[in-house]
């Protein structure tokens, strides 16, 4: 199970692609109602959140990223929610994590923030979820991503996708193997 810390809304509805900034959060999307993503958050921006209505902030980093930023301390002084599920990378974008981020999202309380480095964790867990969780095809699924803040993870997404697929269509154990193995 992954590591996640926290200190269950049904389901929310897509915004159109080209989400939109949000007022007092510059460079935070909204890529769904009552979500924002984006990077990384200091103790100076707990007040804008607050005065955006966030009440809820969902941390993809590990802690070792703000050695010198007690983040949790921090949110809970503010008086919000805070849970972490560490995603240091693509190695940590397994379907165990994906569920991890699901979950987290479906039990959020009130507007929420999910935030790591850049956004593109967040947006390559979004774009897993939805392809993985919610049936979305490959083209929808990265499109969903890149609404998120995908970027740079965007060709190791494809690749998990890929792989999924594989191993879907594959008949025989040898197949499963070469799609485990191969993609």
């Amino acid at each position: 199970m992954p590591v996640t810390r926290s200190s269950t809304l049904p389901a929310t509805q897509a915004l159109p692609a080209e989400a939109m900034p949000v007022s007092r959060l510059d460079g935070f999307v909204q890529p769904v109602e009552g979500i924002h993503a984006g990077g990384r958050i200091s103790a100076a921006d707990l007040p804008a959140m607050s005065a955006a209505g966030v009440q809820h902030v969902i941390d993809l980093t590990p802690d070792e990223e703000t050695p010198d930023f007690d983040e949790a301390a921090a949110v809970h002084a503010a008086g919000l929610r805070y849970d972490n599920l560490p995603i240091r990378g693509a190695g940590d974008l397994t379907l165990e994590n994906v569920l991890a981020f699901d979950h987290l999202l479906a039990g959020r309380d009130g507007t929420a923030l999910v935030h790591c480095g850049s956004g593109n964790r967040v947006g390559a867990l979004a774009a897993l979820r939805a392809a993985w969780l919610h049936g979305a095809d490959d083209s929808s699924a990265l499109e969903e991503g890149r609404r998120w803040g995908l970027r740079g993870l965007e060709d190791e997404v494809r690749e998990r996708l890929d792989r999924e697929r594989c191993l879907a269509l594959a008949q025989s154990g040898d197949a499963q193997a070469r799609c485990a193995a191969d993609g």
